[in-house]
């Protein structure tokens, strides 16, 4: 076993502590990675907070952090794609069955078998709970590392491994680009990727947000403007007028006025809140809207995105801060306190 250091939650309070961790010998298809910044994301809080609230296997060590970037330090004998001293990116998918129709279509993270994820998960070899990115160390499946392009600041570009991706591929799937309209309501960590990614693909882009005080960033994103959420004159302005409408509110809410806003045959894409939803029939009825849903992506999709942003200069906002600090990002995250994405620098870790 190889010995790291990290930060782990501890007992029944969501408080994570420094902690030795251990990670397993080199198979001949692994990389060792040296986690130099991870992104803190609110599946790190809700994986804290099942834990707190006794959801869960109390007893599994948890070690969250599932979007990160680093430097490549040993490789495995069968390894050929990667060298040590390379960048890399990791995301929340560590490793697949490869066999099912889901991940022969490279759609690994809708693998028949559940994927294994990055914290959290269960590894296909030994069993053992895979332990996050909240540490100085990773090892990971050669498959699931992505090279991470230059010119791409590694610090910004972690969050592209969780909430880039999340947001990216409904966004291709569903055509966004020029002639299309878009929408995206809820600009934070997810939001303010899909913004400009909707932007760069060439479509027409707008925000819908609660806070009218977010304009000036919308536009400074790259959105034509912002619809505000709560003016039910701007709401109704906006009706049947928008090809994709994504989601990526973390919090349960009505989506009958978000629904409202997609055009016919157009697309409500639910991205931010992962639990039951009630829907208006009639909302998806008039106007034969659709309601989807992504999570996560492939790695074809994951490597395109990558390059997508390498060639449009794409990262995200990020507030850097040490790994020390943890607990403190992950209050003011609770709270909304950010714009966009905490970023941990684990180098304090040394």
């Amino acid at each position: 076993m190889r010995s790291t250091v990290g930060w782990q939650l501890e007992g029944p309070s969501s408080t994570l502590r420094r902690t030795p961790l251990e990670r397993r010998d080199l198979r001949p298809d692994d990389l060792a990675v040296r986690v130099d910044y991870c992104g803190v994301c609110h599946s790190d809080l809700h994986a804290i907070s099942a834990r707190g609230d006794g959801d869960g296997d109390g007893g599994r060590p948890l070690v969250p952090g599932h979007e990160f970037t680093g430097v490549v330090t040993e490789t495995g004998p069968a390894v050929t794609g990667f060298t040590v001293g390379d960048r890399v990116a990791v995301g929340n998918i560590v490793d697949s069955c490869g066999e099912c129709a889901m991940c022969r279509a490279g759609q690994e993270n809708f693998c028949h078998a559940f994927p294994t994820l990055t914290y959290d998960g269960v590894d296909r070899h030994d069993g053992s709970v895979t332990l996050g990115g909240y540490s100085r160390e990773y090892v990971v499946r050669d498959r699931f590392a992505y090279h991470l392009p230059a010119g791409l600041d590694p610090a910004a570009a972690a969050p592209l491994l969780c909430a880039g991706i999340t947001v990216w591929e409904p966004l291709r799937a569903l055509g966004a680009g020029p002639g299309t309209r878009v929408a995206v309501a809820g600009l934070g960590g997810l939001g303010h990727l899909a913004v400009r990614f909707a932007v760069a693909l060439g479509a027409e882009t707008w925000v819908v947000s609660r806070s009218p005080d977010k304009a000036d960033d919308a536009r400074r994103l790259g959105a034509r403007g912002l619809v505000v959420a709560t003016d039910p004159e701007q709401l109704a302005a906006a009706r049947d007028r928008f090809d994709v409408v994504i989601d990526t509110i973390s919090a349960p809410h009505d989506l009958g006025p978000y629904l409202r806003l997609v055009a016919v045959d157009g697309t409500l894409s639910h991205l931010g809140h992962l639990g039951p939803v009630t829907v208006e029939t009639m909302d998806l009825l008039v106007g034969r809207k659709r309601l989807s849903s992504a999570g996560s992506g492939g790695r074809p999709a994951t490597a395109a995105m990558l390059d997508f942003c390498a060639e449009h200069g794409i990262t995200a906002d990020i507030e850097p801060l040490p790994s020390a600090r943890v607990n403190e990002a992950l209050d003011r995250l609770r709270r909304n306190d950010v714009r966009y994405r905490f970023v941990l620098d684990l180098s304090d870790l040394d």
